[in-house]
């Protein structure tokens, strides 16, 4: 049984522009569950029992929100509390009181709804920050099960986790699951020291904690993509009429690509200003390349978010204005979600992929542009150090996300890489992936669950 925040929109065919999204379709494919959430509906009141629903052979158990848990516990504890804290930018941080209310009503909520579905014998696996709390109402619930947790976000120092008032009852509640999973050793770490330092937690082993009676497992499991099904459609894509008309209008010129979810956690600012460098820079790129930043619609609403979104079409215009052609254009910023088809297309169109996040559990776009590439002539991955990817993908040009003139640098020897090098690059971080796909982190994090005795709780 999957349990996240969201479900995915299965009925309506629109892209799914979230990370999480893409993984647990891509892993929920090969075997049987049962996936839980939310399912986006606003309503007048609360809802308790879960509503069944089948769609591209997966079932759905969903359960609407009201209008004031929407506001409080998802755009205000997750994403104005949990996840500035967790992306290590406090400044963004507002919390109060009626947030933290919120969250852990809808967690109940959540328990309550899926309470009556578990029949006893399930693996219960739960996705991210929005659902801490989640465990430890299942256990009061009287639940056995054996409870996994994944968190795709990074986990933030000690330092940092005080900041939030609440911190050690979300660290309690951490501990109440049975397998806690992050994207890298950092992660694991940071969780260890946090509650070693908060709560009575002894280390038995490495990886293995106690709590009074319990015993918590922790692991690394890096995320991933479907390697050969992310080739297919890269391969498949090259004869969608949109992408034949971007790569003949792109001519001799060179494609720079970024494709991200709108939020300040991926350095786009940043990313601007560092194509704005390199044209000012190495004036020989200029008419040569063009930058391509598509920024998915996210978390609207939120004052943050909305800023951004301005001070990115300011920053296009800018620099078009500054050094644009009649027959060239050096920045299309395209602020909507495309299907995964069209991008595959892109990535194998483009020279550079430029990922270059200030903070990210993992980023799943750096692996889908290393998938995508044309082994005989692939284009080269220009990685912030910052991501959960550079962990993996170290023949990446890898680059400090803060230094404007590092990512210009380090787009221009990109661009300039020959050949042997580039394929050398692809080589290695290829087999990386296809070594580490999708399928080997489901498997690695259920198996180590199913290895857990429930007994032991």
């Amino acid at each position: 049984m999957v349990v996240s925040n969201r479900l995915p929109e299965l009925r309506s065919g629109r892209p799914q522009a979230g990370g999480l999204a893409v993984a647990l379709l891509g892993a929920l494919n090969e075997g049987t569950a049962l996936w839980f959430g939310w399912n986006g509906r606003i309503s007048r009141k609360t809802i308790t029992q879960a509503r069944i629903e089948h769609a591209q052979g997966i079932e759905l158990a969903s359960v609407p929100l009201t209008r004031n848990d929407f506001d409080h516990y998802y755009l205000g504890y997750a994403n104005e509390v949990l996840w500035p804290v967790f992306h290590f930018n406090l400044g963004a941080m507002d919390y109060r009181r009626s947030f933290a209310e919120a969250y852990y009503r809808v967690n109940r909520l959540f328990a309550d709804a899926l309470q009556p579905l578990l029949l006893g014998h399930e693996l219960v696996w739960v996705h991210d920050y929005h659902l801490i709390p989640l465990g430890r109402e299942l256990r009061d619930r009287g639940a056995q099960q054996q409870l996994g947790f994944f968190l795709h976000t990074p986990f933030p120092s000690y330092g940092l986790m005080r900041a939030i008032p609440d911190y050690r009852r979300l660290l309690s509640d951490l501990c109440a699951y049975d397998l806690l999973g992050f994207q890298t050793a950092i992660d694991r770490r940071a969780f260890t020291e946090s509650v070693a330092e908060a709560l009575d937690v002894r280390c038995v082993t490495d990886g293995q904690l106690r709590l009074g009676e319990h015993t918590l497992r922790t692991g690394v499991y890096p995320v991933s993509i479907d390697v050969d099904a992310i080739m297919t459609t890269a391969h498949q894509a090259l004869e969608l009429p949109r992408v034949k008309r971007l790569i003949v209008g792109l001519g001799k010129r060179d494609l720079v690509i970024g494709v991200d979810r709108l939020d300040y956690s991926k350095g786009l600012p940043q990313r601007f200003r560092a194509y704005d460098a390199l044209l000012a820079d190495y004036p020989h790129r200029r008419g040569q390349t063009v930058f391509m930043q598509i920024a998915s619609p996210s978390r609207t609403g939120i004052s943050e978010y909305d800023e951004l979104r301005r001070n990115l079409e300011e920053m296009a215009g800018h620099i078009n204005g500054e050094y644009a052609e009649l027959d060239w254009v050096p920045v299309h910023y395209l602020n909507r979600t495309f299907d995964r088809t069209a991008l595959a297309g892109l990535y194998r169109a483009a020279r550079v992929g430029l990922v270059t996040p200030l903070c990210d559990g993992m980023n799943l776009v750096a692996k889908e542009f290393v998938a995508a590439q044309d082994s005989a002539d692939p284009g080269v991955l220009v990685l912030s150090e910052l991501a959960g990817a550079a962990r993996e993908l170290k023949d990446a040009v890898q680059v400090a996300p803060y230094d404007v003139d590092a990512i210009a640098s380090g787009i221009d020897q990109a661009l300039a890489m020959p050949l042997i090098e580039r394929r050398r690059r692809h080589t290695r971080m290829l087999e990386i992936i296809r070594r580490n796909d999708l399928y080997a982190w489901q498997r690695r994090f259920l198996n180590d669950l199913t290895a857990f005795k429930a007994g032991d709780n």
